[in-house]
């Protein structure tokens, strides 16, 4: 199974538990009320997008990611497109860190 894939997996588990947080406005604001313990943010997101949350998220000190795409992202947490998506839950966000950081 690619770590795509199982990324992806993990982020569903998330969002089924209630742990996942998605959306433009709602990420924005879980990640500066210090909620999000990860940020997810789409490669074909815009480079706005991507740089908003690179500051929000070097400000706070929240990991980010920059993987998959808007549709991959949304379907694996039962939404439509989704360019940007927050995890809540610490150990979650730990695991999908842990995934990608052992496949480097």
């Amino acid at each position: 199974m690619k770590k795509n894939d199982r990324l992806l997996g993990l982020l569903g588990l998330a969002a089924r538990s209630g742990s996942v947080v998605s959306g433009d406005f709602s990420a924005e604001k879980a990640a500066r009320s210090g909620k999000a313990e990860l940020v997810i943010v789409s490669c074909d997101a815009s480079d706005n997008t991507k740089k908003k949350y690179d500051d929000i998220c070097r400000s706070h000190r929240i990991p980010c990611l920059i993987c998959s795409d808007k549709e991959q992202l949304g379907r694996a947490i039962g939404k439509d497109f989704r360019a940007v998506c927050c995890v809540t839950d610490a150990n979650l966000a730990k695991a999908i860190i842990h995934l990608i950081e052992e496949s480097e």
